[in-house]
């Protein structure tokens, strides 16, 4: 700093202040400073920084894995919202065979230059009832339930599944099958509780459970053996890949879609991808997630108050397109 001082004419204090971004210099001077800084390599120190102030403008990010479709967009948005407002973040990935513990990943953040942490829930953690954050190091969670020491956000996994079989039932469908997600993930487990409590409180018997790996092919493994279920007219399946996979074993093994099944998703992550999509899903809001997560981690990190025992809930939204008959029409 005192270099770059020197080559643009002015005081360290001058170069601090444009360093920061700091409105209190004249753009003439501002520009000969930033010359200064370019000719001679200079970059602000954020250790140096984070000593100055207290914190270094950084959030970290506990993840299960990064290829997820909902894991990748989540992580998007939270980068976006955190560069926008001149923060970086700092990705942690854990990983099989360490602690999956909620105190294993904050330690492991402590480690790191963060100002808070944001753990994307996709598994349940067996200290997720009782642990307690350290009041240095912010934390809040993505979860599908309300934690009692920090702030949660997450989508209606659950009423995701039952808007969804609303939707079905009002179609004429008598019931509605299901393809489930691996039983280690939440939201698999919330979209099938969803479903059968649906169901339930109709008065309609649950049919057999058809599960999947979140996987297309597994959808068309379900498929093949859904055609074989003489009641079956409709099927929800947990996520878009399983949906589309049961739709291609539905049609293999002679069913039409919709004609004789209808089929449904969730997360709407084929847009884009499929030409003339066909599929309706719930989607699943998942840059609003990441968005929130940051904005409720910043205030925190700035001193302000964010209630603890609160889930933030992003509502998701009927997508329709062409997989759904209505038996009513018939």
């Amino acid at each position: 700093m005192q270099d770059v001082a020197k080559e643009a004419g002015v005081s360290p204090q001058t170069v601090s202040r444009v360093a920061n971004g700091s409105s209190a210099v004249r753009p003439e001077t501002r520009m000969r400073v930033e010359a200064a800084m370019e000719k001679l390599g200079y970059r602000p120190n954020y250790a140096a920084r984070a000593l100055k102030h207290g914190r270094f403008q950084d959030v970290g990010v506990v993840m299960f894995n990064l290829s997820s479709f909902g894991n990748a967009r989540i992580l998007d948005s939270i980068a976006t919202a955190a560069n926008n407002d001149d923060y970086a973040i700092t990705v942690h990935s854990i990983g099989r065979g360490r602690d999956r513990t909620i105190k294993a990943a904050v330690e492991r953040m402590k480690q790191l230059p963060v100002d808070g942490v944001i753990i994307v829930m996709e598994e349940q953690l067996a200290d997720f009832a009782d642990f307690q954050p350290a009041a240095e190091l912010p934390v809040v969670l993505l979860s599908e339930n309300p934690a009692p020491y920090c702030p949660t956000v997450d989508a209606d996994q659950y009423g995701c599944s039952q808007t969804i079989v609303d939707y079905l039932l009002s179609k004429g469908h008598r019931t509605v099958y299901h393809i489930s997600g691996p039983a280690t993930s939440r939201a698999a487990q919330s979209r099938e509780q969803g479903w059968r409590d649906a169901l339930s409180a109709r008065g309609i018997s649950v049919p057999p459970l058809y599960t999947g790996d979140w996987e297309a092919d597994s959808g068309y493994q379900c498929g093949l053996a859904l055609a074989h279920e003489s009641d079956c007219t409709a099927v929800y399946a947990a996520n878009d890949q399983m949906a589309y996979g049961a739709m291609l074993g539905l049609r293999a093994a002679g069913k039409r879609v919709p004609e004789d099944v209808s089929v449904i998703g969730v997360d709407d992550s084929l847009a884009g991808t499929i030409p003339r999509l066909e599929l309706t899903t719930m989607r699943m809001p998942f840059d609003r997630i990441g968005r929130k997560a940051f904005s409720m981690v910043r205030n925190l990190c700035e001193g302000a108050d964010v209630p603890a025992n609160v889930k933030t809930v992003i509502p998701t939204e009927l997508v329709e397109r062409g997989s759904v008959r209505d038996l009513n029409a018939a």
